[in-house]
């Protein structure tokens, strides 16, 4: 039997215009998906804003809880879960992160995908992701197959609805503290 491990998946709220927007359609409480390794989320990654005050400017982001545009939105909500899963798996997600690390600067947002998950209809660019088409992506790549629907039609509510993740924390993003 392989030793299990965990990874963590942040979905927030920042209470930005843009997240407004998305709520208005999906009714969805959390509107932004991260994937971190760790249950301190030191290393946590996404799609979001490269700059907290340039909403305009997004494509592949280590994100901090501390500093950056969490910071900037003190007031965030967020929900946390864990997912179990191998070692092997681990180490598989670890080497496609590495890829996008790797060609961080050629990778944008996919704000035409966002729209597309609305229509329920795909939209894929190479090189281009939404926060939650990401995090599914690495998933996907890595053997995890968590739903029966193409990365680019996931949503940060799927995660929220998926019996395979255990929710470890709810409340303010600010007021997180890990418990060992």
């Amino acid at each position: 039997m392989e030793a299990e491990r965990s990874v963590f998946i942040l979905l927030t709220n920042t209470g930005t215009l843009f997240t407004r927007v998305i709520q208005t359609y999906t009714k969805a409480p959390y509107n932004h998906a991260s994937i971190s390794f760790d249950r301190e989320l030191s290393e946590l990654y996404s799609f979001g804003r490269k700059h907290p005050g340039n909403p305009l400017n997004g494509g592949f982001v280590k994100e901090d809880i501390k500093t950056g545009t969490f910071s900037k939105y003190p007031n965030t909500t967020c929900v946390i879960y864990e997912l179990r899963v191998s070692e092997r798996e681990v180490e598989k997600m670890r080497r496609v992160l590495h890829f996008f690390i790797r060609s961080r600067q050629k990778y944008m947002y996919n704000l035409l995908g966002v729209i597309g998950v609305a229509l329920k209809e795909p939209v894929e660019f190479s090189n281009s992701y939404f926060c939650s088409q990401f995090v599914a992506e690495i998933l996907q790549r890595s053997g995890i197959n968590i739903w029966n629907k193409l990365p680019a039609l996931v949503t940060p509510d799927d995660f929220r609805q998926s019996e395979r993740l255990q929710l470890i924390y709810e409340g303010k993003l600010s007021e997180y503290e890990p418990s060992v």
